[in-house]
């Protein structure tokens, strides 16, 4: 909970930069905790905030930095999934701001999405994201993350192909087990999409622009399937 010392500093904030969105830190100083307002350096300041790294650092210096502040002009305190991405990958709280209004809400590292009906966020929220998800919650392993560039498929990139071994996995051409990894070509010139068996026939997939789900593996998925993956520990 935030006390009424921090909510109205980041009230103040939030009035000062409207209608461009505000962007802070909190920290801990001695025993208090304060909000430090940073500028908004973001080209899109009205929809999008870019807290300078300088700005960070001079936080730092203060005290413990405890959690990102930002607000929404004009809407309501509803995390998008650019929001959830960006906090996953600071570690950190955030806390956003509804102005006017003064609604917040908090998010948390922890807030990860569910493993179906998750917005598309490449680069996290994608295709191998669900693979990654899934593995950690349903298997407990933890999954290497790889980077990656939007339409790196258009690139002769090839990251599927090139990283399977050096996540754990090795092509196989048995019967489909639950917790398999099917990779797929999509409407591209090499394998760019990726499920994962469910067994009964069902597979997991995010599709790109669109929400997590389960459908039947057969047909056009089929099809498209040009290899299956098991983890080395199913061998």
């Amino acid at each position: 909970m935030l006390s009424k010392r921090l909510i109205t500093a980041i009230e103040r904030h939030a009035a000062q930069e409207y209608p461009n969105e505000c962007c802070g830190l909190i920290v801990r100083a001695t025993r208090q905790r304060r909000y430090v307002p940073c500028a908004n350096t973001h080209q899109e300041p009205a929809q999008h905030f870019r807290l300078a790294p300088e700005e960070w650092t001079a936080a730092e210096d203060v005290g413990e930095v405890l959690a990102v502040v930002h607000s929404h002009p004009d809407a309501g305190p509803h995390a998008s999934a650019q929001d959830r991405q960006a906090c996953q990958e600071s570690g950190l709280p955030w806390v956003i701001m509804g102005w006017p209004g003064g609604e917040y809400t908090t998010i948390t590292p922890a807030d990860r999405p569910p493993l179906i009906g998750r917005p598309f966020v490449h680069g996290s929220w994608d295709c191998y994201g669900l693979v990654r998800d899934w593995y950690q919650q349903e298997r407990g392993i933890e999954l290497p993350d790889f980077e990656r560039a939007d339409n790196w498929w258009t690139r002769g990139e090839n990251l599927y192909v090139r990283h399977y071994a050096d996540a754990g996995f090795y092509s196989h051409a048995d019967q489909l087990q639950p917790g398999d990894v099917i990779l797929m070509q999509w409407r591209a010139t090499e394998i760019n999409h990726a499920g994962i068996y469910l067994g009964d026939g069902k597979m997991l997939h995010h599709m790109y622009g669109q929400q997590s789900g389960v459908v039947p593996y057969g047909g056009a998925w089929r099809d498209r399937t040009m290899l299956t993956l098991r983890y080395r520990d199913g061998e």
